[in-house]
């Protein structure tokens, strides 16, 4: 399967700005099972004023930094990945671990953060799901759950809502939804953490303009399985970019000053799979739709 992904961002400052921005593909991206690869360059590019490089985070997670100059920025990115694409992996016999037995990397998914409290929804959790089977099982019944209770919508999401603040709300957008499930998941005594990327409309109806989605996972069994409590069905061709704790850790802009978000554009889509390299390499020198190729010529790789 190939998949083109990317996204164009333009953004507007009245002096110069330093920012993180965790707009990459994950470093574990092509590592089994995936055994992805990557056709073109997938880096954050921006204007060569922006001085920008890369590094990797304590999740793994590639974030350029930049300093944007004052006026109009546009950051951008277009690649295609081959892979598999297959649907979320299901064990629905993947057993919880008791605590005690959790490896030491995993032991911080069970703590509360910035925006999973799960501290706060303790009671509700235990009230809600204590009867359900452990493992599989309990998650599957707290992503049925999130789903039926929050009520998706772009207009009801802000930056600093929390877990606990969405399940009295009952409403987000799909960042909400992950850490509502999150949260009641470490309620439980289930290691889990936020994930985001691509997920285009592959094998599904259309669902609206692409935008970067939010999901989750959860320890089970020995290893990390994926959630979302937004869909609550297994999806295909999910292209990982971050992961942390919540979405604190992983924000796709993080500005140490004032900027204003005037352009952006998400794409995912998937192109013909017969179509060789060097087919797609000319493809990538128009933007997605066909329109000539009018990004900055000083645009540098990060």
């Amino acid at each position: 399967m190939l998949i083109r992904f990317g996204f164009e961002i333009d953004i507007d400052c009245v002096a110069p700005v330093p920012m993180l921005l965790a707009l990459s593909t994950h470093s574990t991206l092509g590592q089994s099972p995936l055994n992805a690869r990557l056709i073109g360059q997938d880096f954050v590019r921006a204007p060569q004023s922006c001085g920008a490089r890369s590094y990797v985070d304590q999740f793994g997670n590639r974030i350029t930094r930049i300093v944007t100059p004052a006026g109009s920025t546009r950051l951008w990115s277009d690649c295609v990945i081959d892979f598999a694409g297959d649907v979320d992996e299901q064990a629905p016999f993947a057993v919880q671990h008791p605590i005690a037995d959790l490896p030491d990397d995993v032991l911080s998914y069970l703590l509360a953060s910035r925006y999973c409290d799960s501290d706060n929804l303790t009671a509700q959790a235990w009230n809600i799901f204590g009867q359900t089977a452990e493992g599989w099982g309990r998650v599957e019944a707290i992503v049925a759950f999130v789903h039926q209770h929050v009520t998706f919508g772009y207009h009801f999401g802000r930056a600093n809502k929390t877990a606990s603040e969405v399940f009295r709300e009952k409403t987000g957008v799909c960042r909400d939804f992950a850490h509502l499930a999150i949260s009641l998941c470490r309620a439980m005594n289930i290691p889990a953490r936020y994930a985001s990327g691509y997920l285009g409309d592959i094998g599904v109806p259309y669902s609206g303009p692409p935008d970067f989605c939010a999901w989750f996972e959860v320890y089970l069994g020995g290893r990390w399985y994926t959630f979302d409590a937004r869909y609550s069905t297994p999806r295909a061709a999910r292209i990982l970019m971050v992961r942390g704790a919540d979405a604190a850790d992983v924000a796709m802009i993080t500005s140490f000053g004032g900027y204003r978000l005037t352009y952006f554009r998400v794409w995912t889509e998937e192109i013909d799979s017969t179509l060789s390299d060097d087919a797609v390499h000319d493809m990538l020198r128009t933007r997605p739709g066909g329109d000539p190729l009018v990004y900055p010529s000083s645009a540098r790789m990060a």
